[in-house]
């Protein structure tokens, strides 16, 4: 899987225990805090992965939210984009679930220790 590097300078804030939150207003007023998962790059573009947290800062669904993340410069706040188009929408969830599958392989599989030169003793 492949990042732009402004999705990998947002991942590498992620994976270095920086919370990040992000506030999304909806269509009804509502405004729903939600931690920031990871900026995905699909096709050139780059998408960001929320989770949606309750007034306690939980997530007991698992629903994740899907938008365009618009990166104009350290100046300005980068914009939410909605994906409209349900192919790119499909795109990116499939990323998504690629990334999640690496995860569980890191996870699962232990890598030997460097050094090490793979000979039974």
């Amino acid at each position: 899987m492949e990042f732009s590097k402004i999705a990998t300078d947002m991942n590498t804030r992620i994976e270095n225990d920086e919370q990040m939150t992000v506030d999304v207003e909806l269509d009804n007023g509502v405004t729903v805090t939600c931690a920031i998962i990871i900026v995905l790059t699909v096709n050139e573009k780059d998408y960001i992965v929320l989770l949606p947290l309750d007034k306690n800062g939980q997530n007991n669904d698992g629903n994740v939210w899907f938008y365009e993340f618009i990166y104009h410069g350290e100046e300005e706040d980068p914009e939410l984009g909605y994906i409209s188009d349900d192919a790119e929408y499909e795109a990116v969830s499939e990323a998504f679930n690629l990334y999640l599958d690496d995860v569980e392989f890191d996870e699962i599989v232990e890598l030997p220790e460097e050094g090490l030169d793979g000979e039974d003793d």
